[in-house]
């Protein structure tokens, strides 16, 4: 992973995750900010995550460093209220309960085995074929999951038989920076 992210830097990230959901109920268009932080201006992959009331309403994020880091937190904080095929759109109502937490991630690698994936520590992503699903690292924390459950878990994800990683499904890790309002 690039350098970690400062507190200032993730507070700013936050703040325009909020903005952007503001200005889409306003407008139903896209902020467009700009941004004066060079590491901001780095392409990173990041999801963004709303929960409203502890609950999990949205996330979506680009797992690769297509878009500089900011653009991404703009465009997928929008994506997750309103494009997340899992959950109803994020309503005007919910906005101000929702919170936002936001994973700035690592560039994928390949484990060689799969008890090399640390659970709280390592995201998945596991692939076979077309089909491919992604888990960020804290996942199985928040679900107590063990690593078995997780791989499980992740082959769900991605359409896949749940024992599919003993099969021969690829498996990859990532790390994440994870901050929320």
């Amino acid at each position: 992973m690039n350098e970690p992210l400062t507190p200032e830097e993730e507070r700013e990230l936050l703040r325009l995750a909020r903005r952007a959901l503001e200005h889409y109920f306003e407008t139903g268009g896209e902020l467009e900010a700009p941004v004066k932080d060079p590491r901001l201006k780095e392409r990173r992959g990041a999801f963004v995550t709303l929960k409203v009331d502890g609950e999990l309403r949205g996330c979506i994020g680009y797992p690769l460093p297509h878009k500089p880091l900011a653009e991404t937190v703009i465009e997928m904080a929008v994506a997750a209220a309103s494009q997340d095929f899992r959950f109803d759109p994020l309503t005007s109502e919910e906005l101000g309960r929702a919170k936002i937490e936001i994973s700035v991630l690592s560039l994928p690698e390949p484990v060689t085995a799969p008890e090399d994936v640390v659970v709280g520590c390592h995201g998945i992503i596991v692939s076979k074929g077309l089909n491919r699903g992604l888990l960020l690292p804290q996942v199985p924390v928040e679900q107590n999951w063990d690593r078995t459950t997780y791989l499980h878990h992740g082959c769900l994800k991605a359409g896949l038989h749940p024992d599919e990683w003993k099969k021969g499904a690829k498996i990859e890790v990532f790390t994440a920076q994870v901050f929320s309002e």
